[in-house]
């Protein structure tokens, strides 16, 4: 079946839907596989015996699935996408704050990090 849907946030500044999840896959190699969730969701993948479709990075979607055979070698699904850290906070609060990609939304500042970083308050 298909993934299921992510979740829409507006803390990056404007709506983005992250999370979906991964497509399923049929049985065998005449099954259809399942679509990708909205929101960063790897589709599924037929024919039998392969890497299924990632994530997409940066949205912590999951991967799709994919089918083996104990006859033809295994099957591999799909990596997960990887995740981000966003910090939103009026800029009045912390006017020294810094890390990460800095932007900012009204009065509010947002920090997003899509790799390893150090926020300091």
């Amino acid at each position: 079946g298909a993934g299921g849907a992510g979740t829409a946030s507006c803390i990056s500044g404007s709506p983005v839907t992250r999370a979906g999840g991964g497509g399923g896959t049929g049985n065998g190699t005449s099954g259809s596989p399942g679509a990708a969730g909205p929101g960063g969701g790897g589709a599924g993948r037929n024919p039998a015996n392969g890497t299924a479709n990632p994530g997409t990075a940066n949205t912590g979607g999951g991967g799709g699935a994919t089918n083996g055979s104990p006859c033809n070698g295994g099957a591999i699904g799909g990596a997960g996408g990887s995740g981000l850290v966003i910090i939103r906070y009026l800029t009045s609060d912390s006017p020294g704050a810094s890390g990460g990609t800095e932007t900012t939304s009204g009065s509010d500042t947002i920090h997003t990090f899509n790799s390893s970083g150090t926020f300091t308050a």
